[in-house]
């Protein structure tokens, strides 16, 4: 009989960089990435002063769009603030 070993399964909970979870981690990435892709290209196509505004300007507003997204929870969910009745047939009416 092989021995039997525990096995650490971590503590279930999203990973956390930051203060970005889950993710949105890979969404903050995204945008520094784009910022800096984005940036890269007017400065050398028009200006390095209009470059680095947009540099800025694209880290900055992604990344407090991703805060923004987070507040709102990890996983997207629809609000609804109608009232339903379902009927035993399984029909919705809205009030």
């Amino acid at each position: 009989m092989p021995p039997k070993f525990a096995v650490y399964k971590g503590l279930q909970k999203p990973l956390i960089f930051k203060g970005f979870k889950g993710k949105f981690i890979y969404w903050g990435i995204g945008f520094l990435l784009v910022g800096l892709v984005l940036g890269a290209l007017t400065m050398s196509l028009i200006n390095m002063w209009l470059g680095a505004m947009v540099l800025i300007g694209c880290i900055v507003g992604g990344l407090l769009f991703t805060a923004t997204r987070q507040k709102k929870g990890l996983h997207l969910k629809t609000r609804s603030s109608a009232i339903y009745i379902l009927n035993h047939y399984g029909r919705k009416k809205i009030i």
